[in-house]
Order: C-alpha cells, then structure tokens, then sequence
C-alpha cells in the first residue's frame, strides 16, 4: 500500500508550500487509486489526480465541496453525507452508500467505516482500511472513535486528525454534543493503549502550520517517544510505502 499526500492542511487560513492544500490522501495498491476526502481547493483538480474511487469522510468544506461541480469516478459516503451532497451533479450510478461497520470492497480494498465523533452538522466517519497484509485506521477530524479497539486491531499505522498537537479543540455545541478536534497528544496515547506502532499527522491546524517547524517537531517526537510510538507530521506531495 502506498500513501500519497495530497493535501495536508486543515480548513485555515495560514497556508505554506508543506502544506498548502485541503486535506486528501491518495491509498495506491496494485495500482487501483482511491482518493479519500475531496475539499473544496480541490474543485477543477481532482481530474488531474485520476482516481478510481472517492471516499468522504463528511460533508465539510474542506473536506466534500470538491464534488460540488461533479466527480470524475464512483463516490462512496454514509447516508448522512450524501443528505448534505444530494443536489450535486454527480451521476447516479456514480453514488455508492458505504454502510456503516460494514466491510466493503473498493478497487481491492477492503474498507470499514467507524462512526467518529466530530460535529453533529456534519456527522464523520474514520475509515479502517486493508489492502493485501497491510492495515491502517484514517480519520482526520475526530473527538472520539467509536469501537476504537476494533478499528485499531492489528493496524500498522494510524493517520490521524492534526488540528492541534496540545491545544484542547474540544468544546460542546448548544445541545451539550461534544465537537471540534482531540489533541495529537491524546491520539498517541489512544495509539500506546491499542498497541499501534505509527502515526502520521494529516490535516494539520495553525499551531503546526503557522508554527516554529523545530519546535513543532520536537513537540511531537516527545509526546510520541513517551508513549513509544513513531509519529511523524505529513506534507503536501509526501508518499509513504507501507508493507
């Protein structure tokens, strides 16, 4: 399985050349592409990429309203996001629900979506994702897995959400729901507790993107060498082959 990065940044303002570009992941393997998330910068481009397949997490801009004008391949998404994408040009035989907990094959991988905590308007799913040996969790924006130690068996590495490495993005909307972005500090230790040996940080918040890069690493490789796990902060263009 190889991992291309195609963007990195979460829906900021700041933007550099490492990370310039909404969040999306490109999963390659025998060279099937399936593309996961679809932003709105994204809008016009997404043919350049050529993939075979589009996953959505959820329907936030920065992460679906690529599709707005249409899509150049099949889209998989929950029922919730296709609520949110339903008056969008993509044709019919193109849409594909992807139930929830419910393995899947997609261009020969098989992938399970897990309900995540994230924001009630936009309900999020992280994706469990298998091809061939190798297994990793993929989930962006989240407060909490749900099932995490299900989602997390035997995966070799977990790409997580990176809005924040120590700041607490977590609030509660006017219901009393929890929302916003759990810290990477607490998705190493989520890693340390279900025995996953790797992180890369995607989606990457203003403390890394408009942050000291040394201090921001450093930060990271404390957090991740106390609780023994490799982590690592991915960039834009970044590709990462997992056997």
């Amino acid at each position: 399985m190889k991992l291309t990065f195609l963007g990195t940044r979460g829906y900021i303002d700041p933007t550099t050349s490492r990370h310039r570009r909404h969040t999306s992941t490109l999963v390659s393997y025998r060279r099937r592409r399936l593309m996961i998330d679809c932003g709105e910068d994204w809008r016009q481009k997404v043919h350049d990429i050529r993939p075979h397949a589009i996953l959505i997490t959820h329907a936030h801009p920065d992460h679906a309203f690529g599709l707005q004008e249409g899509s150049p391949c099949p889209v998989w998404a929950t029922a919730e996001s296709w609520q949110a994408m339903d008056d969008w040009p993509i044709e019919k035989e193109q849409r594909h629900v992807l139930d929830k907990r419910q393995k899947t094959d997609i261009e020969g991988m098989q992938v399970e979506a897990f309900p995540v905590i994230h924001s009630t308007r936009a309900p999020a799913v992280g994706y469990r994702i298998t091809a061939g040996r190798v297994k990793i969790f993929y989930v962006p924006d989240v407060v909490w897995i749900e099932d995490r130690n299900e989602a997390f068996a035997d995966i070799s590495c977990y790409v997580g959400d990176g809005a924040s490495i120590d700041e607490n993005l977590v609030r509660r909307d006017k219901h009393g729901n929890l929302v916003g972005h759990t810290p990477v500090r607490t998705q190493l230790t989520w890693c340390q507790k279900e025995g996953v040996p790797r992180m890369i940080v995607t989606h990457c918040g203003s403390q890394i993107v408009a942050g000291d890069e040394r201090k921001v690493g450093a930060k990271l490789r404390a957090y991740a060498e106390e609780r023994g796990v490799d982590a690592e902060v991915a960039t834009d263009g970044m590709e990462v082959v997992l056997r």
